[in-house]
């Protein structure tokens, strides 16, 4: 799995594919006059219970729904691409940001190392992880990672999805990685410390995000306790008293989606909880879209990971 700089670092695919629990969704980039657009854009519902993301277990229990899904979703973006970017659910994966207070010289110890910190949590064998991790904040007390542990098994049912249909997932992200980088990408870093909090119809994620480097990361089910708002409110504690924090210059909400009236309803509980406003996501700051695509608040929420995604590599539009 590629992690936030490694977004930043390399060029990606021109087709991006995001398979959630409750959607397939794709989009296409071009350039035009040396500025990205959304090209095309699709997004094909699943049947209940067709993929359940899950850290251990199986997540795919309808494979012919999700296949086929998946085929009308790309063409309907105008054929069956050879190579994609995939974004997958962050209930995948278990996030962690792993401090040294030295850091080996060596590739292959540092490798060693942060699989051997992050076994201690792992829910499963570390010998069937996929671990991957980029620098993160530098500290005088150490350096930090960003660290991503998910299942090998896990991440091949959504890479054998795309290779079913043609398409070699070159790439595997998780989605609100890619929300941070449509961020990152458009306008780019905002200034200071600033707030995601990114909703699926199955889990929400919280990031912290200082300038361009992740501090702090928080994913939560459906049925986790409490309200959004108050797991938001804990969050915002927490960042006040051991992170430093001295206040978000900036709260974005994404929606993955989700319907209008449940994310203005969100929106309307953090923006109490948290006394400030509450702003969307816009990834048309980073990629125009072409004038036959509507830009309905869900169609925005839906591109964001995908724009994310496809924008690896290239600085923040002018």
């Amino acid at each position: 799995m590629s992690l936030l700089d490694a977004l930043r670092e390399s060029s990606g695919p021109t087709v991006a594919v995001e398979i959630a629990s409750d959607r397939v969704s794709a989009a296409s980039l071009e350039l035009r006059a040396g500025q990205p657009v959304v090209s095309a854009h699709a997004t094909e519902p699943l049947p209940p219970g067709a993929l359940v993301p899950s850290l251990t277990g199986q997540n795919v229990h309808d494979r012919a729904a999700v296949a086929a899904a998946l085929g009308r979703v790309f063409d309907r973006i105008g054929g069956r691409p050879r190579r994609v970017g995939l974004v997958v659910p962050d209930l995948i994966a278990k996030v962690s940001l792993v401090r040294f207070e030295k850091v080996p010289p060596r590739t292959q110890d540092l490798d060693q190392l942060v699989r051997w910190q992050v076994r201690k949590t792992a829910p499963f064998p570390i010998e069937e992880a996929q671990v991957t991790y980029v620098p993160g904040v530098l500290a005088v007390d150490g350096r930090e990672f960003i660290v991503s542990l998910a299942r090998r098994g896990v991440v091949e049912e959504y890479e054998r999805l795309c290779a079913d249909a043609g398409a070699h997932a070159g790439l595997v992200d998780l989605a609100t990685f890619n929300v941070i980088n449509a961020v990152l990408a458009g306008a780019g870093a905002p200034a200071g410390d600033w707030l995601l909090v990114n909703v699926a119809s199955d889990y929400a994620s919280i990031a912290i995000v200082r300038g361009a480097d992740l501090i702090f990361f928080r994913n939560r089910g459906a049925e986790g306790d409490g309200t959004l708002a108050d797991l938001v409110h804990q969050t915002a504690m927490y960042y006040e008293d051991r992170l430093g924090g001295g206040g978000f210059t900036r709260v974005i909400l994404a929606g993955g989606g989700q319907p209008a009236s449940e994310m203005d309803a969100i929106r309307r509980s953090l923006a109490e909880r948290l006394a400030t406003g509450v702003d969307s996501l816009d990834p048309r700051t980073a990629a125009a879209l072409t004038d036959r695509i509507s830009a309905a608040p869900t169609l925005l929420d839906t591109l964001a990971p995908l724009v994310g995604l496809l924008l690896r590599g290239r600085k923040a539009a002018a």
